[in-house]
């Protein structure tokens, strides 16, 4: 099984997607709980949300190993993202609700971890970092988008109901404040959904790592709550019927980030 899927773009916007993944290798599987085998905390049908990007040119790459595996938005040293705040590890031992992933004594040790860091997440993060750098050779800026979704309600996280578009941008730190403002505005303009920018998701660590305005490298994530366009209970269906109604504010989100994007390679 191949550990992403990229296709290049012709526009300086990258859409990067570490969470896609649903693939468990047969010896990783074999010692899963009924809990971890249904990786139910998978950022469900994102590729598929995605595919609007095409028209615009974006690039796109998708991981295909499930976070289960290793979680390729967690620093390899194992750091906590949200300190004082609940983290699932970089190979994580509970689903989001809480339930063990492996069977008793068949987590891995730090041995297996730093052997998944060189298989899975360091070719993830070193195919990233190319990609970049070749965008930014051709455009002389490169904008990252971490395309990311999640459960409308998850309290082990957050109380109530998270708002529907969470874009993070490391506190105003990885992406220019001005693309954050515009794709959060828009959202909000549509009357149709809820957005908050730097809320309780600001940004996981491939947005802190790679969003460095200085180097002309704009990172930004986008959370989107899986109430906009799926079922959120096994077997995590698309609704085509929902996804009909948030893909324009999609569409229109990364169109904006397209145009400045762009605006930004002209005056590069």
């Amino acid at each position: 099984m191949e550990l992403y899927r990229l296709r290049e773009g012709a526009t300086p916007l990258l859409i990067s997607m570490p969470h896609a993944g649903t693939y468990l290798t047969p010896e990783i599987n074999d010692r899963l709980t009924p809990a971890g085998r249904a990786v139910p905390d998978t950022d469900w049908h994102v590729d598929r949300l995605y595919a609007v990007a095409a028209k615009l040119g974006a690039g796109l790459l998708a991981a295909t190993h499930s976070r289960y595996v290793i979680d390729l938005n967690r620093p390899p040293g194992g750091e906590s993202l949200y300190p004082g705040a609940d983290n699932t590890e970089l190979c994580p031992t509970t689903t989001f609700e809480r339930q063990p992933i492996y069977a008793a004594g068949r987590a891995p040790d730090a041995e297996e971890i730093a052997t998944r860091i060189r298989l899975y997440w360091r070719p993830y993060h070193d195919r990233l970092a190319d990609e970049l750098a070749r965008i930014r050779e051709r455009h002389g800026i490169a904008l990252l988008w971490e395309g990311h979704s999640i459960r409308s309600r998850v309290p082990r996280f957050f109380d109530g109901r998270l708002p529907d578009f969470n874009f993070g941008t490391g506190g105003g730190t990885t992406c220019a404040p001005e693309l954050a403002e515009r794709v959060t505005q828009l959202v909000e303009r549509s009357n149709a959904y809820s957005a908050v920018l730097d809320g309780r998701f600001t940004g996981g660590y491939i947005t802190r790592q790679f969003g460095k305005p200085a180097d002309n490298i704009h990172a930004i994530q986008l959370e989107l709550s899986q109430i906009t366009y799926m079922d959120q209970a096994p077997p995590f269906a698309y609704r085509p019927d929902l996804a009909a109604q948030v893909q324009p504010v999609l569409e229109s989100v990364l169109s904006i980030a397209t145009d400045w994007a762009d605006a930004a390679s002209a005056r590069a």
